[in-house]
This record gives structure tokens, C-alpha cells and sequence, in this order.
């Protein structure tokens, strides 16, 4: 693993100075930390433990936990494919499956370009909209496996 650069740690460490005095800072720690750099290596959760005295183990635990947080860096857009109980009776698996095919990506993974990065989600909250998906913050409802490709030009062609 590459070594953080001096400024990062000093960044990571402000993060951490903000919810020092909280009762329970760990979670608004990784946010900011989250929203900063993208994802939260296990070389900047050994920065938190050090400063916050949590163990390593609960940082990681915290962190694979909560889909949000992200061990690796992420594509500039996360497509989340919903594959809880109403999107996957209403055909998620197959829109899922195309975005594999047509990205050459398994879920959890990122295009070798870093444009997307496929996710698959247990639930979004949009279960009257199923199948559903969302690619960063805009929803996308009643998917069909044939409007996957359009999907995918509609991000490629915003770069």
C-alpha cells in the first residue's frame, strides 16, 4: 500500500480533531472522511484508531458494514443495482447481469477505465419502483434489461 501523503494525514486528522469531544464520533469521522477522498483505506482507519483509541477491527467492521463507505476507490459514476425481495422478483437480477456483460465488471468492482463502479444494494427504498437502480444520486425505476445499454451511453457520453 502506498504511503499517505503528508498533507492527506494532516487533512484525516482535522477530520478526526471535529468530533473528538462527540460521544460517538466514529461514524461522522468516516463520513467526512468518506466524502473527502472517496473511500476509506485500512491505511487511513489505522489514522482513526490511533487518534480515536477505537480498535482497527471496529473501524473495518463499521466500514464493510454500511454500503455507503468504500475500502476502494469508487468510479465517477456507482451504478446500485436494488436486488432486495421486490426488485428481485421483478427481474433486478437480470438488469444486474447486463450491466456485468455490457461493463465487464462483476459487482463490487470497477471499470478498468474508472468511470463506473457496479454495486449491488439489498435496498433503496424504492420498492414500489422495482426493479430500480440508482447511478449516484438519480433513481431510475421499473428497469427493464433492455434499457441498460441506454443507460450506460447516457453516463459515457457525459464525461
Amino acid at each position: 500500500m502506498a504511503k499517505l501523503h503528508d498533507t492527506a494525514v494532516k487533512q484525516i486528522e482535522e477530520i478526526i480533531a471535529r468530533y473528538i469531544d462527540e460521544p460517538t464520533p466514529l461514524m461522522l469521522i468516516l463520513s467526512d472522511i468518506q466524502k473527502e477522498y472517496g473511500y476509506i483505506p485500512l491505511e487511513v482507519q489505522e489514522i482513526v484508531s490511533k487518534k480515536t483509541g477505537i480498535p482497527v477491527a471496529e473501524i473495518y467492521g463499521v466500514v464493510t458494514f454500511y454500503s455507503y463507505f468504500s475500502l476502494n476507490p469508487k468510479g465517477k459514476y456507482v451504478i446500485g443495482c436494488c436486488l432486495g425481495t421486490a426488485c428481485y422478483v421483478k427481474g433486478a437480477q437480470q438488469v444486474i447481469g447486463k450491466f456485468e456483460e455490457l461493463l465487464d465488471v462483476k459487482p463490487g468492482c470497477t471499470t478498468k477505465d474508472g468511470l463506473f463502479t457496479l454495486d449491488a444494494l439489498r435496498c433503496i427504498g424504492a420498492c414500489s419502483l422495482a426493479p430500480a437502480l440508482k447511478v449516484n444520486d438519480k433513481v431510475y425505476s421499473n428497469v427493464k434489461v433492455d434499457e441498460v445499454q441506454k443507460i450506460i451511453d447516457e453516463y459515457k457520453g457525459a464525461k
